[in-house]
């Protein structure tokens, strides 16, 4: 996972070619890290408002993925294969549906690596809610 010491890390790799002097690239490190932590934080804020928010336009969209992919999977390997299945066995001839893209499996574990986090944060007791 990339995160804002890899980001932290890869600065200080562009910083040791152009600035040789220790006290010079310390400032330089303290001023990479508090810009990137500022950022890291207002992304936190706009996502706590986002999750406030009571229009479903605004605070919806989460769900709303987690709701399609999870549709999207059910279609794609439960209800598809066992309608094709069943019009088989019945000797009904259907043309085949479209199938959906790979992506889902990508959205999917993206979708579960954050409640996965939101777990963690539960466990250990910084959950907001």
């Amino acid at each position: 996972m990339f995160g804002i010491g890899d980001a932290v890390a890869a600065g200080l790799r562009v910083l040791d070619k152009f600035i040789p002097d220790p006290a010079e690239k310390a400032k330089a490190e303290a001023a990479l890290r508090a810009d990137l932590m500022a950022w890291d934080k207002a992304q936190t804020d706009v996502n706590a408002a986002e999750a406030q928010s009571s229009s479903l336009f605004v605070a919806g969209w989460r769900p709303l993925i987690g709701w399609i992919c999870g549709a999207s999977l059910a279609w794609q390997f439960v209800v598809m294969p066992m309608g094709l299945w069943s019009a088989a066995v019945f000797g009904v001839h259907l043309p085949t549906p479209p199938s959906l893209d790979g992506m889902l499996w990508e959205l999917m574990f993206a979708l579960l690596g954050m409640g996965g986090l939101r777990t963690f944060e539960k466990i250990k007791g910084v959950a907001a809610k």
